[in-house]
């Protein structure tokens, strides 16, 4: 197996790290890596497609909590890396626990996640389950992240001591073109807990952020509470956000969208900032 190539020195920590994940992946002899086409997942396949080859599988879970665009980057980034890639459809609306939108929502996506997983035979048959969790995201509240455990899947950023800011600078050094791709969590965390989510909904969340995306915010949620999109930009970029966007356009479309008030979180973008309902 040929490995690849440094684009640029490593510390010697953050050299102990890769070993450490190569050797990891290498030892389950044969992966199916959860992949979102985040930065965190797309490490860990392309870790796995390095050390396992064929034997290594990137699965897509696919619903309209993926936004459009994000699927047409997990393609593609699954076929530069060279692993073989399959999509499944996980249709978690249809799972009341997931659909009425409970703090425990992201237990039921990856519950319903790890059931497909599990009966992807014969294509990965045997093949240890495996994702892009890493050692930062165990702080936040992420339901998901024992949903995966009880269903025997590993994290192998964490049993490497992974963390967000290593797994740029990993990226990076391995030549992945995306290294400092924003994070993009799935579309329902836009909802605030105890909204129902729908199809409609999460669609209407989709369009609205990629009018936005289009015009050049990499960074951004467009937050839905009821009839009312509260739009996030990182702090740093309000002030131009203020002085160059088309209100009356983005208004217009919003409305078209079926908003009927559009807002902008003065405090900035903040991850998981919904989250913080749980804490009153």
């Amino acid at each position: 197996m040929a490995e690849l190539p440094l684009q640029e020195e490593l510390s010697p920590g953050l050299q102990k790290q890769l070993a450490q994940l190569r050797g990891c992946l290498r030892r389950f002899g044969a992966v199916v890596v959860a992949y979102s086409g985040g930065v965190d997942s797309s490490l860990v396949a392309a870790v796995a497609v390095e050390q396992l080859e064929d034997t290594a599988l990137a699965v897509t879970g696919v619903s309209p909590a993926l936004a459009p665009h994000l699927r047409r980057e997990a393609r593609w980034q699954a076929q530069w890396l060279g692993i073989r890639h399959q999509e499944v459809a996980t249709r978690e609306l249809h799972v009341a626990d997931y659909a009425n939108n409970p703090p425990e929502r992201c237990y039921a996506c990856k519950a319903t996640l790890h059931h497909h997983l599990a009966n992807l035979e014969p294509a990965a048959a045997g093949a240890q389950v495996v994702d892009g969790v890493n050692r930062d995201d165990l702080g936040d509240h992420r339901p998901g992240i024992a949903a995966a455990r009880q269903r025997g899947g590993r994290s192998p950023l964490v049993d490497s001591g992974i963390g967000k800011l290593q797994v740029r600078q990993l990226s990076r050094a391995l030549g992945l073109p995306w290294w400092d791709k924003p994070a993009q969590p799935c579309l329902s965390s836009r909802f605030p807990y105890g909204e129902p989510i729908t199809a409609q909904g999460l669609e209407r969340v989709a369009a609205a952020e990629a009018w936005l995306l289009a015009r050049g915010y990499r960074q951004v949620r467009v937050r839905s509470q009821g009839s009312t999109a509260r739009i996030e930009i990182p702090a740093a970029a309000i002030a131009d956000f203020l002085s160059h966007v088309d209100r009356s356009r983005l208004v217009a479309h919003f409305r078209k969208l079926g908003f009927t008030a559009v807002g902008l979180d003065l405090e900035g973008l903040v991850s998981g900032k919904l989250n913080r309902s749980l804490l009153s």
